[in-house]
């Protein structure tokens, strides 16, 4: 998002709306951006790295960044690890002896000993990590913020650029959604 599209221009500060008309928006967007970044930027315990380095490798070798990759794209983005909690856990692994490091065109590659497969294998019958981020509350994690945000800037543009007319139309779309999100909480 660049800080032109968020309103920088109309207040001087970043996501700012105060004194304009669709300021009202822009709180809103801020709310559901905050709720995202809360939901995205959560922790996940040491443990969970382990669990998710030793599930990753049982599958195939790989350097420490495809890991992290693979566990932000299983998790939809929910989860991605640091390379301040993987590299040390990958060397911890190392240290027990459950994972070797294979070095090649100064990129060191992962691969799990017969002792850390037996380790894998013990775990194959839990859910991965980044299932449980990103099971249930998955969708209310990442894509149900995303979509809301999405709309809001969606809104926000039409109340910068749009005409009297597109901004009432706009007002009488975004009540009909407001009431169709509170029917769909009202079905069984």
């Amino acid at each position: 998002m660049s800080s032109s599209f968020m309103g920088e221009g109309f207040t001087g500060r970043r996501g700012g709306g105060e004194g304009w008309p669709g300021g009202a928006v822009w709180d809103a967007m801020d709310q559901l951006r905050g709720q995202f970044d809360r939901k995205s930027g959560q922790r996940m315990g040491r443990g969970d790295v382990r669990a998710a380095v030793l599930a990753l490798l049982a599958e195939k070798p790989m350097h420490g960044y495809q890991i992290i990759h693979e566990i932000e794209e299983r998790s939809g983005g929910a989860w991605k690890p640091s390379p301040g909690s993987v590299y040390p856990t990958l060397q911890l692994l190392a240290d027990e002896g459950f994972i070797v490091a294979e070095e090649s065109n100064g990129r060191k590659t992962y691969s799990l000993t017969d002792e850390g497969r037996q380790v894998a294998d013990a775990a194959a019958d839990h859910p991965a990590p980044w299932e449980a981020q990103n099971g249930r509350d998955g969708a209310r994690a990442t894509a149900l913020p995303r979509a809301g945000i999405d709309l809001a800037q969606a809104a926000a543009q039409v109340g910068r650029s749009g005409n009297p007319e597109q901004v009432k139309q706009a007002v009488a779309v975004l009540e009909e959604a407001r009431r169709k999100l509170y029917a769909i909480l009202a079905q069984d």
